[in-house]
């Protein structure tokens, strides 16, 4: 089985996909941000532990050979931009991230990320579920969002008579509570993220998009902890049915607690075997900088399948790769 690298999608398709980015652009510009671009071979690219880069090299003028990796996500440069004294910003960024490809997953797909200053997550959901719906019409597929609704994950688990994540923070307590097997060497965050998978995404309402508040502060990755209840972390997720569509954070702005948790990701890699991009010292000295803001990253191939009713996210990229026989 080899990979065919020749797909194109329909006219049709091409279409609905330059009024996407027509509608993403004009929804912010009117509302004031500012789109920007930033590199997309980079000294670090994201340390996410689940995350695997690609890795290129740079050569330069003395020959020297530099390490540097396609970007997972186009935060951390943008993050340094707020950090600088820019507003508001937003940009349409293909991002890499390799060992992904599925239905739902492509290695190299467009990612919209934007950022609120002075903004909160509320803003960010207000943004969102406005946004889907004037890309949705803009597409003019056969898909229109239904109202959005709001659960918390506590929430979103002990509705379907599954245990807290919040309140039972052993993966074996987790799992056994939720009567799933315990697989040997599963942590808190595998047993979550399989619950998640299996049972909580299934039962969101497929034509709705939901938002997924207030995860466990053990997965609040780049978001500030809740000041009101430090076990959960001021982030949240957005789906579409089953489809996780978004990610959003009320930022962390402390160095201090960011070069912590960069560590800790860094040892998570380690043990898995994985690489080990170095920190984004830049990245650092200038989240002090930062305002309070709130920012989200969104599926942009992910948002235009749902409008037009597609089952594979390869089916709205130019030659995204595919399985052949």
């Amino acid at each position: 089985m080899g990979l065919d690298r020749d797909g194109i999608p329909p006219l049709s398709v091409l279409r609905a996909r330059k009024r996407m980015n027509d509608a993403v652009r004009g929804f912010f510009d009117r509302r004031g941000l500012l789109e920007v671009e930033t590199p997309i071979a980079v000294i670090s690219p994201g340390l996410e532990p689940h995350l695997e880069p690609f890795e290129v090299v740079e050569i330069g003028p003395d020959r020297a050979r530099h390490a540097l990796y396609l970007h997972t996500s186009p935060e951390y440069a943008m993050k340094r931009m707020l950090g600088r004294g820019l507003g508001s910003i937003y940009q349409m960024a293909r991002v890499f991230r390799n060992g992904e490809r599925s239905q739902t997953h492509a290695p190299e797909f467009t990612m919209l990320e934007w950022y609120r200053s002075g903004g909160t997550l509320d803003t960010l959901m207000e943004d969102t579920e406005a946004l889907v719906a004037e890309v949705a019409e803009a597409v003019a597929g056969p898909w229109r969002p239904k109202a959005a609704a709001r659960f918390t994950v506590e929430e979103a688990f002990t509705r379907l008579g599954l245990p807290s994540p919040i309140d039972s923070t052993d993966a074996r307590a987790l799992a056994e509570g939720a009567g799933m097997p315990v697989i040997a060497g599963d942590d808190h965050a595998d047993v979550f993220f399989r619950l998640m998978l299996e049972r909580v995404e299934p039962s969101l309402e497929a034509d709705r998009l939901t938002f997924l508040t207030h995860y466990p502060a053990s997965m609040a990755a780049l978001a500030r902890l809740n000041p009101d209840d430090p076990r959960t972390a001021l982030r949240f997720e957005a789906y579409i049915g089953g489809l996780e569509l978004a990610n959003a954070f009320d930022e962390l702005v402390d160095p201090i607690e960011q070069r912590r948790r960069f560590e800790g990701d860094l040892e998570t890699r380690r043990r898995l075997g994985r690489v080990e991009p170095p920190l984004d010292e830049g990245l650092l000295e200038d989240l002090g900088h930062m305002n309070p803001t709130a920012g989200i990253a969104l599926g942009l191939d992910r948002l235009l399948m749902r409008c037009l009713g597609l089952d594979c996210v390869q089916d709205v990229i130019a030659f995204s790769p595919r399985d052949r026989d």
